[in-house]
């Protein structure tokens, strides 16, 4: 029996109303921005007073909160799926992509320009960690037993604490990192429109820069 059959009616209707609020802002976030989010505006769409709203958020920055909490798990649970459907690491990159380009408002609050004033608590990270996770596995598949590493490999070995205790080799580490960098970048580029008026295929770059990245096969 799940969490939501045993909970009481006073429990469904403040989950509802706490989804009420996160559409709101997520609406409010893609007209003006995370940085103008405000309960108070929401309150006089719902209808209802300012001072009402606070006993579903303590205020502005737990609501950012839960919506980093909820776009974290989104895309955790979304690589998650393709990886344990066999999907590879150019499998999961396509997949990464297609979900920030499904929620392009959603992408940029994980990944855009830090909300002024908001500091996430701790507990994001171990959601974020999963996606790292899920991408070093993928990885580590690719570069098992890489015999000569680069220098940049040699360093991340030394310093791997955003890799957590997952056990991947230096090549792999260094792999993933070229990948999350790469990939976002390009990513960023293009649903921030810098690329609408190059006259180019976004994806076809995407694709590129993914197969410039990727091991070779064949080596």
């Amino acid at each position: 029996m799940g969490k939501s059959d045993t909970a009481t009616p006073r429990e469904r209707y403040r989950a509802q109303v706490r989804t009420e609020i996160k559409e709101h802002a997520w609406q409010q976030i893609a007209t003006a921005g995370a940085s103008a989010l405000s309960l108070n505006a929401i309150a006089k769409q719902m209808g209802v007073s300012g001072p009402a709203l606070y006993r579903y958020f303590a205020g502005r920055d737990e609501l950012i909160t839960e919506l980093i909490r909820d776009a974290y798990r989104s895309l955790a649970d979304t690589l998650g799926a393709a990886a344990a459907e066999g999907a590879d690491l150019s499998g999961l990159a396509h997949v990464l992509r297609g979900w920030a380009l499904a929620d392009p408002h959603r992408y940029f609050l994980l990944y855009g320009t830090p909300v002024p004033g908001y500091h996430a608590p701790d507990d994001t990270t171990a959601i974020s960690s999963e996606i790292m996770a899920t991408l070093l596995t993928a990885c580590a598949a690719l570069t098992p037993d890489a015999a000569t590493e680069a220098p940049f490999a040699a360093h991340l070995e030394k310093h791997r604490a955003w890799a957590g205790d997952h056990p991947a080799p230096p090549a792999a580490l260094h792999l993933a990192m070229s990948f999350w960098t790469r990939m976002h970048g390009v990513l960023s580029l293009e649903l921030a429109g810098h690329f609408t008026g190059m006259r180019f295929d976004p994806a076809q770059l995407f694709a590129a820069e993914l197969d410039a990245l990727l091991p070779d096969p064949t080596a």
